[in-house]
C-alpha cells in the first residue's frame, strides 16, 4: 500500500480544513497526499515535535497573518530546526516585503490567497518530484 505524502496546513481560519479536504479529495482517496492541520504557529511547532509527524511530513503550507506568532516567524523557526522541510507561504497580501522576507527565511514558494488549488497541486507535486523522500 502506498504511503501518502503528508502536508501540514497552518492557518488560524478553521474553515481551511474542509476546503483542503474537498479540493484534494481525489489525491487523499488515492493515498497520494494527506494533511495535518494546525490553527496556530505554536500548534504547528508542537506537531513537528512528534517523531511520527516529522517522519511523514514533507511540506508545511502556512498563512502569514495569525495571532501570536506569524507565519514568517514560524518559517524561520522551522528552517532553523528542520532545514530539509519544505515550506510554502500563503498570503492574502501580495507585497514584496513579505515575499523577500519569506525567501530570506528559506520558503520554497510564496503563493497568494485566495488559493488557486490547481496551481497549488502543481507546485506540491513539482516539489515532491524534485525532492523524493
Amino acid at each position: 500500500m502506498n504511503q501518502p505524502i503528508y502536508v501540514l496546513v497552518v492557518d488560524d481560519e478553521t474553515d481551511i480544513e474542509p476546503m483542503f479536504r474537498q479540493k484534494f479529495r481525489k489525491e487523499i482517496k488515492t493515498k497520494k497526499i494527506d494533511f495535518y492541520f494546525a490553527f496556530s504557529a505554536a500548534e504547528s511547532l508542537a506537531y513537528l515535535e512528534s517523531p511520527t509527524v516529522r517522519e511523514n511530513l514533507r511540506l508545511v503550507l502556512s498563512d502569514i497573518n495569525m495571532p501570536d506568532m506569524n507565519g514568517l516567524e514560524m518559517l524561520r523557526e522551522i528552517k532553523k530546526k528542520y532545514p530539509q522541510l519544505a515550506v510554502f507561504i500563503l498570503s492574502a497580501y501580495n507585497d514584496e516585503k513579505n515575499k523577500q522576507t519569506a525567501q530570506t527565511y528559506g520558503a520554497n514558494a510564496f503563493l497568494n490567497k485566495p488559493v488557486d488549488f490547481a496551481a497549488l497541486k502543481e507546485a506540491i507535486f513539482n516539489l515532491l518530484e524534485r525532492s523524493p523522500a
